[in-house]
């Protein structure tokens, strides 16, 4: 077997391989980008993107069912759109493996890769030698063995989209932020769902006003099983799913429950790596490493961030982190951006920079607006939208922010930019305001913290 000495190997070449694999080469280094296939991204093969194509199809479907111009999308169906939200997710999948071809060319090597020994990995018929490693491999979903009496029946999201036909009854396990969205998208296209989580929350929200509102506007048109274990058994052809109040029949099950990181093939242990009785490692966020060995892992990988934005950073910062090491210098970390999580819900479940319960634990002034007295608000009939921002009580300055609002994603970067830049109530009252604008609500919640300072 032949053996290949190098800088810096790089195994994934998803979002956060693809950034380390740029900064390391622009830095002069012999860097190899591997990949077991198929590349693209999990963003845009099975995330973020595919979701908020199937989120788009089923608010057109909505829209074709109540005006005479949708017309000729009710004779088409709901299939149809369907058809096209998986056409833009295989163009979207397809540009983004042609892109990390492009930008990695002879470097690009399609194989699984394992470590035999610290600093040496067996991909292929060869052995690659480096000075340091960047894992990258991402995520895959996680289906608990309960579920096991009908694996027959169960999609992931892995597995969602590879469906030419769309179900009539689905059941969805998990109302996390995927759950509920895909949960909302296919139930505007038409399928039957009932979805189910032992949690009472949703979504992953925090802020309790933000819950209600949430679970109080969707239930309608998604009907939720909270707070119980789900049992599951064939019934012949369907799937029989109970809890202790509930049951229902439906075709299969999309299970949503969490993921795992990809690292089981990769035999970290013979990389000197310890792993945990799960046979998982312990990784630092910070330091980006689990031990003392050159290996820095980046993107769902880790859970720390699991958004693409937040691997492309932590891409960034593992390739800083190695490229220090290569010079022989101490990396002392980097400064994260300000979080934010935005759910396309329609309107959107936003959170942003310090959460809901580090806010209290702070003690932080909740400054609140509703839709009911937003002008835009009214015009868009969303007086359901609900704003909370969450301030410093002796600075002054923004914190944090949760919110429920028709067109959210806008509000929402415009806060977190406001966070990031430190800025106070007084600094952000100061700002124009438009009439008649969703950004009003923001301007009534900076009014309504300023009186509680």
């Amino acid at each position: 077997m032949q053996t290949r000495k190098i800088d810096v190997a790089i195994i994934g070449a998803g979002t956060a391989g693809i950034a380390a694999f740029q900064a390391i080469k622009a830095a002069g280094k012999q860097v190899v980008l591997i990949d077991r296939g198929p590349l693209g991204t999990t963003c845009a093969r099975v995330g973020c993107m595919p979701s908020k194509a199937a989120l788009h199809a089923g608010m057109r479907w909505m829209t074709a069912k109540q005006l005479p111009a949708g017309a000729e999308l009710l004779e088409q169906g709901p299939h149809a759109l369907w058809a096209h939200a998986r056409q833009t997710r295989d163009a979207l999948a397809s540009g983004a493996a042609q892109r990390i071809q492009k930008a990695a060319d002879e470097s690009l090597i399609m194989a699984e890769a394992r470590f035999v020994a610290p600093g040496i990995l067996e991909v292929g018929n060869e052995h690659i030698e480096a000075d340091a490693f960047i894992v990258a491999t991402g995520s895959s979903p996680v289906v608990p063995k309960a579920l096991d009496v009908v694996a027959s029946r169960i999609l992931t999201t892995d597995t969602l989209f590879e469906l030419e036909n769309l179900p009539k009854r689905l059941g969805i396990v998990g109302l996390g932020a995927i759950g509920l969205e895909l949960g909302l998208a296919l139930s505007r296209l038409d399928v039957k769902v009932i979805a189910v989580d032992q949690r009472h929350a949703i979504g992953g929200i925090q802020d309790p006003d933000i819950q209600d509102r949430v679970i109080s506007k969707f239930i309608a048109e998604l009907p939720m099983w909270l707070g119980s274990s789900v049992d599951v058994s064939l019934a012949g052809n369907d799937v029989f799913m109970h809890t202790s109040e509930h049951s229902a029949f439906v075709d299969c099950l999309l299970v949503v429950t969490g993921r795992a990181p990809n690292t089981a093939a990769l035999n970290l242990a013979d990389a000197g790596i310890p792993l945990d009785a799960s046979d998982r490692p312990s990784i630092d966020p910070v330091t980006m490493r689990a031990s003392d060995m050159p290996i820095f892992f980046a993107g769902d990988v880790q859970p720390d961030r699991p958004l693409m934005h937040e691997a492309a950073d932590e891409g960034l910062m593992a390739a800083q982190a190695v490229l220090s090491r290569l010079c022989g210098e101490q990396w002392q970390g980097a400064s994260r951006r300000v979080p934010i999580s935005i759910l396309f819900t329609d309107p959107d479940v936003c959170a942003v920079g310090l959460s809901y319960d580090a806010a209290i634990q702070e003690g932080a002034v909740i400054g609140v607006a509703e839709g009911g007295g937003n002008g835009r608000s009214k015009i868009l009939g969303a007086r359901e939208n609900l704003l909370r921002i969450y301030v410093a009580p002796n600075t002054g300055i923004l914190l944090g922010a949760s919110m429920f609002l028709a067109r959210g994603e806008h509000l929402a970067h415009l806060i977190a930019w406001a966070i990031q830049a430190r800025q106070t109530v007084g600094d952000m009252l100061a700002m124009p305001y438009y009439h008649p604008s969703i950004e009003e609500m923001l301007q009534s919640a900076l009014k309504s913290a300023a009186q509680q300072l």
